[in-house]
């Protein structure tokens, strides 16, 4: 239904025995059981080659990305608010940060505040509405600040919703006054040691913004952020499946 011409109709496509559906279902069924390994899952069915599987599953990439899309267009985010955040996704173990080459000039040292660790790998911008559903996100070295992927997320999704909550990671005038020229209303708490921060910091407003949090907590369930992929390709499809997984649970639990 989704699936461009020149995919459906791709060569040999009569001859393959495992339906694009099924690999797609099965893509599905692997991050919501939160499997990890690949090859693990594959040797749950001896008849799947795990070789076979993997690449397959990177070539239907374009298939659900637009599946996401067309989703994205028939979600109702009746909510008020959107909230913007980061989460990392490293690639490695931190005692090889200084060592490992994989995703060379592609990845680099990033830090994670809320473990006070540093990681080696990618960070994954995401925006999300009040209530959890996952828009669209953008993925960057880890090193990069959270304020400096914000308008390229605004300008990729075009929300209808015209406030957007962050942490204090997108303090800043300029980034406000960036957004604001753009119709963009963007709200984040003050530090405590901020002039006026106990009168800005709204609870109300900082307790939907944690709901970005619980997000990245079930998206971590769905190997987003355990991402064992070792090619960029593979990286961006299982991340890809991930965001679609939890798309999907958000809908059966919301409409059904």
């Amino acid at each position: 239904m989704y699936a461009p011409a020149e995919f459906t109709h791709r060569r040999n496509i009569d001859q393959i025995k495992t339906t694009d559906s099924l690999i797609l279902a099965l893509l599905i069924w692997q991050a919501k059981t939160g499997i990890e390994s690949q090859r693990r899952f594959c040797e749950c069915f001896n008849c799947l080659s795990h070789s076979h599987f993997n690449r397959r599953s990177r070539q239907l990439l374009q298939l659900i990305y637009q599946i996401r899309q067309e989703m994205n267009k028939k979600v109702d985010l009746n909510g008020k608010f959107l909230i913007i955040d980061s989460f990392p996704a490293p690639v490695c173990q931190p005692i090889r940060n200084y060592r490992a080459k994989i995703f060379g000039g592609y990845a680099n040292i990033g830090y994670k505040a809320t473990k006070k660790i540093c990681f080696y790998g990618f960070k994954v911008h995401a925006i999300v509405s009040d209530d959890g559903y996952i828009l669209d996100y953008v993925v960057t070295k880890a090193s990069v600040h959270d304020a400096r992927e914000t308008v390229e997320l605004i300008e990729n999704t075009h929300p209808s919703n015209y406030y957007l909550l962050g942490d204090e990671g997108y303090l800043g005038k300029e980034l406000h006054q960036q957004l604001k020229q753009m119709g963009y209303e963007l709200w984040t708490p003050y530090r405590k040691n901020m002039t006026g921060a106990k009168k800005h910091n709204d609870h109300q407003l900082m307790a939907i913004r944690r709901t970005i949090e619980s997000d990245f907590s079930l998206l971590t369930y769905y190997n987003a952020e355990n991402n064992r992929a070792r090619s960029l390709i593979g990286f961006q499809s299982r991340l890809e499946i991930a965001i679609l997984a939890y798309n999907l649970a958000y809908c059966l639990e919301r409409f059904n």
